[in-house]
This record gives structure tokens, sequence and C-alpha cells, in this order.
């Protein structure tokens, strides 16, 4: 049996090494157009930034090493350009001298990767994009050898926000331009804040709900008319599945771009394989059709088509989508829906947020951390989460996707056993606490108004209410809010109006307190859901978005 195995890295060589602890005699060949085979591409913004100063440490595997161990029949520099299913053929060029090649298979495994959006702008062919190792080799040489000033970076994904910050960490002025009202769209606003205003903490420029419309020598024009100061132009702005020979070559293609494949990862052609970003993934959440650009995802996958190649039965889970960044210290991960795939979908939930600390807030160096959980309003299955903070949210998000895999509700979550030690976490630790403050929504004790309804809602009559201190009402409060001290609440109730009352604190949990309180005592109260924190946090995402740039 011949395996040929099209692209290495994740998926690729996942497949590779799987295939050959399952099948020491079968015939594995795998082309890679690049002149790596496996390399950490997550780690390429790293090297840039020279947190990872040497590029052999990038380098994973080797043809010689991975024939050594493995057997396995390596060919780099080798882009394969026609697949003839028909005959089971492929055929390549060698990159380095343009001679054409043949190959036969008896199954064969797409794992091509995804390709940078090309800069369709006028003089966009100065922009430097990053896919592989020599790319990346190229913007560090560029930064050291050209004496480089001022970056501008075009993209505010995973890649252009983790360039940005190394591109700092090397001395760079860096601004950041993102067609979108925020960096990493695929959070919530209010909970991607947090690292918006960090990196502008941090000297990085935010150019949010503008576009550029050209490059020039010197600089990047943008959509209003600003130029940016650019020695150098990074275009981040997306990748698309580096498919084209695949449909070329007669396969089906998904609505969602890239190659269709069943549950065993099956293209249209029954003896074609196809894992990683080039693939389509499944949604486990919507049930749609989508692209999903994780390695983690990639190795999974791979392992899987080379037990299906064995014949080893493996049931396929359909995918999350769990993900995460850090930029100067601060975190964002997410897992599962947000708001806004909820509503594209057409998906009823209920949210929930929360502000515990990290760990114990006696033990020095707790953090805060910013948790939200979206949930099913009839099952109460958890539907998607996000934390931000700077310690402690990757562990969170960690606990918050299994229990989307294992179908949890956010009941559940207030009774799963964590570790705790005070350096570690809290005796109700931020999972718990955050399926505390969902419980209480989902059932109906203390309902809830979501930052972005407030304007709304008070539009319409209702009443704020700060139950804060005075002192804390005093630093910064929320317009025409009315300042009642939770202590003070029940010898003051004839203050609160009659009609809808909103009351917050700072986080939520004095808000949930109060809202009790005045429920019982026949007032409409509702509690504003992760309180002025998380209100602050939203108020401020959509503020930036609309801040025009400082002159350039």
């Amino acid at each position: 049996m011949k395996t040929i195995i099209i692209g290495g890295v994740a998926g690729g060589m996942s497949a590779a090494t799987r295939l050959r602890r399952l099948d020491e005699h079968a015939e594995i060949t795998v082309y890679e157009q690049g002149p790596h085979v496996s390399f950490a591409n997550c780690g390429l913004p790293y090297f840039i930034g020279d947190v990872i100063a040497r590029e052999e440490s990038l380098l994973l595997q080797t043809p010689d090493s991975l024939w050594r161990r493995f057997r396995l029949d390596v060919r780099v520099n080798s882009r394969i350009v026609q697949i003839d299913p028909a005959n089971k053929t492929v055929v390549g060029i060698d990159v380095l001298t343009g001679k054409e090649f043949t190959d036969t298979y008896d199954a064969l495994i797409l794992s091509p990767g995804a390709s940078p959006r090309q800069l369709t702008i006028p003089g966009g062919e100065r922009a430097l994009s990053l896919r592989d190792v020599p790319d990346a080799v190229r913007i560090k040489d560029a930064v050291s050898g050209t004496g480089a000033q001022t970056a501008v970076i075009l993209g505010g994904g995973f890649i252009g926000v983790e360039v940005a910050e190394n591109l700092r960490h090397r001395g760079l002025g860096v601004t950041l331009v993102q067609q979108a009202q925020t960096l990493l769209p695929q959070f919530d606003p209010e909970m991607i804040e947090p690292l918006q205003a960090t990196m502008e903490e941090n000297g990085i420029t935010l150019a949010l709900g503008r576009t550029a419309v050209e490059v020039t020598p010197t600089e990047v024009v943008l959509d209003d008319g600003q130029r940016l100061s650019a020695d150098i132009v990074i275009s981040a702005i997306g990748v698309t599945a580096d498919a084209d020979f695949a449909a070329q070559s007669g396969l089906r293609m998904g609505t969602a771009g890239g190659i269709w494949v069943d549950a065993q990862h099956r293209t249209s052609d029954p003896h074609i394989f196809a894992v990683g970003d080039a693939a389509q993934k499944h949604s486990a959440l919507t049930g749609a059709d989508q692209m999903i650009w994780l390695a983690n995802l990639a190795n999974r996958h791979g392992r899987a088509v080379a037990d299906v190649i064995a014949g080893v039965d493996t049931p396929e889970r359909d995918s999350q989508g769990t993900g995460i960044i850090g930029a100067f210290g601060m975190v964002a991960a997410i897992t599962g829906l947000s708001e806004k795939g909820a509503r594209a979908a057409g998906i009823d939930y209920l949210v929930a947020h929360a502000h515990p600390g990290s760990h114990a807030g006696y033990y020095p160096g707790s953090e805060m951390l910013a948790l939200k959980v979206l949930f099913h309003p009839e099952t109460g299955k958890i539907l998607g989460a996000q934390a931000t903070g700077s310690d402690g949210a990757d562990k969170r998000i960690d606990v918050l996707a299994t229990a989307i895999y294992a179908g949890l509700t956010v009941d559940d979550l207030m009774n799963i056993e964590l570790a705790y030690a005070p350096q570690f976490g809290s005796a109700k630790d931020a999972v718990n606490l955050l399926g505390y403050v969902a419980n209480n929504v989902w059932h109906k004790r203390t309902p809830s108004v979501q930052w972005h309804e407030l304007e709304a809602r008070v539009a319409a009559g209702a009443t704020v209410i700060d139950v804060r201190t005075e002192s804390e009402n005093a630093e910064q409060a929320i317009p025409g809010s009315v300042n009642i001290p939770l202590d003070e609440l029940r010898a003051r109730l004839d203050e609160v109006p009659s009609g809808e009352v909103i009351v917050h604190c700072r986080v939520g949990q004095r808000g949930h307190t109060a809202t009790q309180l005045l429920r019982q005592n026949g007032k409409d109260a509702h509690n504003l859901d992760g309180g002025c924190l998380t209100w602050l946090a939203g108020m401020d995402s959509r503020e930036r978005a609309h801040t025009a740039l400082a002159p350039h």
C-alpha cells in the first residue's frame, strides 16, 4: 500500500508518523513545496522578535531524521500541481530545478495548508507576508538590515497581533491597521478590549475600522487620507485554503472555501483525504461548514486519517474552535460561539460575565480575570466562552472548552471540582464562580441586562442605580446613574423609583445582592451583567473604533 502525502507540518506529518506506527510496511512519501517539512509555524512571530533566537529552534524534524526514525520518504522543494484521480497519479515540479515528475498512489492525503491573502492595492507588492520559515527570515533580515524604525501591519488577526508585539519588542514604532471595529473579531468587543488597551499602553498604535488603499515606498495611505510612515509593511489580512490544484483536479470544494470532506476526512474521491487548513471543518455548535485555522485540529485530523487508511475505526468529532493569544502579558482566549457567532447562526442564548481573581486574593499576585459564558436558554448547555487576563485565563478556557466538548451545562460548572491551593486558585474557583453567576441568570433568580443593552433600556425609561460606595461612584460613574450604596439600600427603598431599575456595582456581585433585595421588595430590578467593569470595556472598545489617529 502506497500513500502520498501532499504537505507536511502539522496535518501531513501527524498523518505520516501515525500511519507508520500502525503499518510498518506501508510505503509513505511526503511532498512539501517549501524547504522545511516540519517546523513550528506558530513560533514564527517570536523568531522575528528574537524571543526565539535561532532559526534551527523552529525546525522540528528534517527529511534525514524522519527517514532514520520512521522510514518516511520526504521530498522538500517539491510542489504538486496536478492530481489525476482516475489513474491515481500526481504531477509535481521541483521548485529548484523546474523539473517535472510523476508519482502514483493507493491513498492520497492532502495537507497543503493555507496561503496568505494577496494585498490587491497599489504598491501592495511591497508588503511582506508570513507563512513559513523563509518568510520569517526575510522579515527579520528586513528589520535588522535596513535600520527600520517604523512598521505598519495590515490585519488585526492572530498573526497581525503577534507580529505587532514582536516588532515592538525590536524597538520599532508599530501601527496596526484593522478593517473591523476590533482586533480579533472572533471575540466579543468587551472581552477583547483589555488586550487592545494593553497593546496601546505598550506603544502599538491601533487604526481600527480603517483599510489601506495604497502602499508607497515610504508610507501606507489609509482610506481616511491618513498617511502612516512605514519602513516595513506586513500584510496579515488573512489566509485562504491552498486548494486550487485540488479544485482543478475535479475534487469537490466546500461551501466555506476549503476542500469538502466527510466525517472520515475523505474527499469526493474515495482514495483521497484532506486535513489541516485546506480542509473544510464542521461546527459542533452550529452544524455549519466553516474554516478553522488551528494546528491542534490539523494534528488531530492527520492522526484520524492515518487510522482510516490503516483500517482503524476512529469516530471523528466536529470542531468547536478553541484559540488563545497573548501580547505584552495580556491573554485573550476563546472557545465555541461568541455572541456575534450565535446571532449569525440564529441560535438563542443567554450570557453571564464574571470578574474573579486568578487565585486567592489574600495570596500575593492574584490578578483579575474577565470571563464570559454563552449558554442555551432552555437547556443551559454551554455554547461558548471567552477569558481575558494576565494570569489564569489559559487554564480556565481549557476547562470551559472541555465542558463544551462534554456537553455540560452552566449548572455543571458550579460543581466541577478543581485543584485549589491559594497560589493556584480559590476555594470558589473562577470557573465555579462563573457557574454561580450563570445559574442565577438561567434560573431567572437575577434577571440581567447586557452592557450593550443599557443605552436602549435607559432611553425606554429605566433608572440606573449604582450600589457601589460614594467614593467609587465619585471616581467613575455611568452617566445618569443614581448612587445608593448597597449597605444603605434597605433604608432608602423609598428613593428607588417605580418602573424598571437596573442596578450595578463594579463586577456584578453586589449588583446581584441588590437585585435580590429590590425584587423581594416589589421592585422591577435587573442586574447589569458583569458590572460597570464590563460596561466600561464594551464602551471603551466602541469608542476606540471611532478615535482619530494622532498625526503620524
